[in-house]
């Protein structure tokens, strides 16, 4: 056995003596606790999104500069993600949750009593630093407590909160903005953060840290400035023009950044992330099939709310509950596709899954200024089904292939691809469109001016007007349908990996049965 091997297999048995003490029956309220945390961790993202209109009104200032609400968070999870699985062997995994919990409901209440502008921006990078390491060290925590044959079950409550809460941003935003304050958007995680945060801390196994692996400040440098250079590259390349020299020069530097990352990576004996997670093929196709699904759910979420309000001119209240029931869908059958998992493995549920979430989005190709509430609430619920089938078992399919040692690096790589992935599509599309409706707005344009005489121009602004905002909807409906085409080609190109999936075989350092099974 040779040194680097012997050091892996210390960290598996050191891992498996210290595992959790947790029996067949209490395993439940565990990952109910869990669930509270990554919950709240995405929902911050999309409800806060809602309220950003409001914002400006009270704050002031011009849109760009109230976007740096949403920007800034967003950078500052690239920097954060990749240094939670540290934290975590550093303090203990429970510790890390319980504090980064309770962390995020002070944060929250920080932002809610902002003053200004400024100073809200500042509080939403600190509440970032818990927001980013929630997610992964729940993740691992579910491995870590759960027997390997209720996996599939508990990741699919899990995955409750990272399906669920997209959907449910919208709605909960939209109710606060219209009939109460904006404010409540960031106090609501308050009393939910604290009491979780208690809670787990009396019904979480305890799991003890360990001293002496290094901080990799190096790795830490080249992948914090490089997710920071390609995120912000993604966030203000349509402000910037995708072709300006700015933006040019982020991805450059982005790029050499992170090559760099993975040149430290493979060189340093203790890596801040094991980039050699990627050698277990399983865990590498599963990120490429999440990372396409990521960029799905996080575009369809924000067009088809985008075009609600803005295409069918409905309030942001509205709009949520229009797209409530694709979540609820979502939400009925993850935990159901956990439970398969564990009886028929990953493959067909990753096959099934992307197909009709492919199948949902191509469905919504058919978006018009006309289209009625069913044909929302259809289109939208097929895609959340196909989601719900497929999201949680190609996630724990990558993570169960990988060894206990790589458990918690290959939580944190997981969550930076997933984050990556969404903001890059998410970005990408958003320029796709924007140039899509330049040109349309062009070619349509002459066709209005064909059909209204001076004489309507003078006395006919009412109408001259109508027209206008009819123009501005069938545009924008064009785009976003060329936009739902691209996703759902991308979805369905999934489908072709996850024919190869299989069910991780046993191996010696897979995560061990927790004490008291």
């Amino acid at each position: 056995m040779t040194d680097a091997a012997a050091d892996r297999h210390a960290v598996v048995v050191t891992k498996a003596a210290s595992a959790p003490s947790i029996t067949r029956n209490n395993w439940l309220a565990a990952v109910l606790v869990l669930v509270v945390g990554n919950f709240m961790a995405v929902l911050d993202i999309t409800i806060v999104n809602v309220a950003v209109p409001a914002i400006q009104k009270d704050f002031g200032g011009a849109l760009d500069d109230v976007l740096w609400i949403a920007t800034a968070y967003t950078l500052m999870l690239g920097l954060v993600v990749p240094v939670s699985g540290w934290l975590s062997e550093r303090f203990g995994l429970t510790w890390v949750y319980v504090l980064s919990l309770a962390g995020f409901a002070v944060t929250s209440a920080l932002c809610g009593i902002a003053g200004n502008l400024g100073t809200l921006i500042v509080f939403r990078v600190i509440q970032a630093i818990p927001g980013g390491v929630m997610p992964v060290v729940a993740m691992t925590l579910v491995y870590q407590i759960v027997p390997k044959e209720k996996l599939g079950a508990a990741m699919g409550i899990f995955g409750v909160g990272i399906v669920f809460a997209p959907a449910t941003g919208p709605v909960l935003g939209g109710y606060f903005v219209q009939h109460l304050d904006w404010r409540l958007v960031f106090w609501v995680n308050v009393p939910v953060g604290l009491l979780g945060a208690l809670v787990a801390y009396f019904i979480l196994p305890k799991t003890p840290g360990r001293r002496g692996r290094r901080f990799d400040l190096p790795g830490f440098a080249c992948i914090g400035l490089g997710l920071f250079a390609v995120l912000l590259a993604a966030e203000e390349g349509s402000s910037w023009g995708w072709d300006g020299y700015r933006i040019r020069m982020l991805l450059v530097f982005g790029a050499l950044a992170l090559a760099a990352f993975v040149v430290v990576e493979l060189e340093v004996d203790q890596p801040l992330l094991d980039l050699r997670a990627f050698k277990v093929w399983p865990f590498t196709s599963s990120l490429l099939m999440l990372a396409a699904l990521q960029v799905n759910m996080i575009a369809t979420s924000f067009l088809l709310a985008v075009f609600l309000q803005q295409g069918q001119h409905k309030q942001a209240f509205d709009a949520g509950l229009l797209m409530l029931p694709s979540a609820l869908a979502c939400g009925l059958v993850t935990p159901i596709a956990g439970q398969l998992y564990d009886k028929i493995g990953p493959r067909w549920l990753g096959v099934c899954g992307l197909g009709i979430c492919a199948y949902g989005t191509y469905l919504l190709c058919g978006v018009t200024p006309s289209m009625t509430r069913g044909d929302i609430i259809l289109w939208s619920s097929v895609w959340g089904v196909g989601l719900g089938l497929s999201l949680m078992p190609l996630m724990t399919a990558g993570l169960a292939a990988l060894p206990a040692a790589q458990t918690n690096e290959g939580s944190a790589l997981n969550n930076v691809i997933r984050q990556t992935a969404g903001a890059l599509g998410l970005a990408l599309l958003n320029a796709l469109a924007t140039s899509q409706q330049a040109q349309l707005f062009v070619d349509r344009a002459g066709l209005v001016q064909q059909t209204v005489n001076p004489a309507q121009a003078q006395h006919g602004l009412g109408e001259l007007y109508g027209r206008y905002l009819t123009l501005s909807s069938q545009v924008l409906a064009t785009s976003y349908a060329n936009l739902f085409l691209v996703v759902a080609m991308l979805t369905g190109a999934g489908v072709l990996l996850a024919l190869f999936l299989r069910t991780p075989a046993g191996n010696p350092d897979a995560p061990h049965a927790p004490v008291g099974h």
